[in-house]
């Protein structure tokens, strides 16, 4: 990494619990192209003086995470059809004092689904309402998938998501299963209160034939584990971290890596 000077780029990342995942494939990526940038994840205490912050001081880049997807868009200057499709914003790029708001966490849970040639057949519990889970649940009804229950604790953000998509909604996971189940909330987040707690009943992980975790720390969330040890097929939110994190470097950059490039990257990242 250039040492620091007047002429560096900088990008950032906004998270309530910021991890170094994003910061480690970044800066690995610069180093690696010989360019003049820096990326650094921050935890701000005024999510609105920090968008401001990113307009004034010519920040390139934002990687916005949870809990501020939806309410960055209201800072913004412009959004992407990425964006605004499902009022969920993961990365602004910062155009001259002109910040454009993009969705890349929707490519990422797309290109997951194709990878892994799960069928639209499926039954689908996806269990969040976030800005995550409407990127979540839009990937999966433009695959195909009807057979999608949205699980939610708080009802009204719940029937509100599901009702977007023309998916069912439930409180609880309780005794349902589904082919497929997805976490797309803290709950197995490094940190947090719920770091060691299963987002899924063992009767759920059971019967899956896919189980998909969208938290990246730690690559091995509980519900991961779980899946792993039950033979079943496992996504992994280090896999979403690492597609979406491409997408936002190509947007700030303007540079695709190659392959080998992005593998050395992923690599680097898991080493931490």
């Amino acid at each position: 990494m250039p040492i620091l000077n007047k002429d560096m780029t900088l990008c950032i990342s906004l998270s309530a619990r910021p991890s170094n995942n994003g910061t480690r494939f970044h800066n690995f990526l610069y180093e690696e192209l010989g360019l003049n940038w820096i990326y650094k994840a921050f935890a701000p205490t005024d999510l609105g003086n920090a968008i401001a912050g990113v307009r004034g001081l010519g920040i390139r880049g934002c990687a916005v995470s949870m809990p501020y997807k939806e309410d960055v868009i209201a800072l913004v200057d412009k959004m992407d059809a990425s964006a605004s499709a499902i009022d969920s914003v993961n990365t602004i790029v910062n155009d001259s004092g002109v910040l454009t708001a993009y969705n890349t966490d929707y490519t990422a849970i797309a290109q997951l689904i194709g990878r892994n040639a799960i069928s639209p057949d499926c039954s689908v519990l996806l269990r969040g309402a976030g800005g995550m889970a409407k990127a979540t649940a839009a990937a999966f009804r433009d695959a195909g998938f009807t057979k999608v229950a949205v699980v939610a604790r708080k009802e009204e953000a719940g029937r509100a998501l599901a009702d977007l998509y023309g998916f069912a909604w439930q409180a609880e996971p309780g005794d349902s299963t589904a082919d497929v189940i997805v976490n797309v909330t803290p709950i197995g987040m490094a940190g947090g209160p719920e770091a060691d707690a299963l987002s899924f009943p063992e009767a759920a992980v059971a019967a899956a034939q896919v189980v998909f975790d969208v938290v990246a720390l730690p690559a091995e969330t509980p519900l991961i584990k779980a899946g792993r040890a039950a033979g079943k097929t496992v996504i992994s939110g280090a896999e979403v971290a690492t597609i979406q994190a491409l997408e936002q470097f190509v947007l700030y950059t303007g540079i695709t890596p190659t392959a080998g490039q992005v593998a050395a990257a992923e690599a680097f990242v898991r080493e931490q």
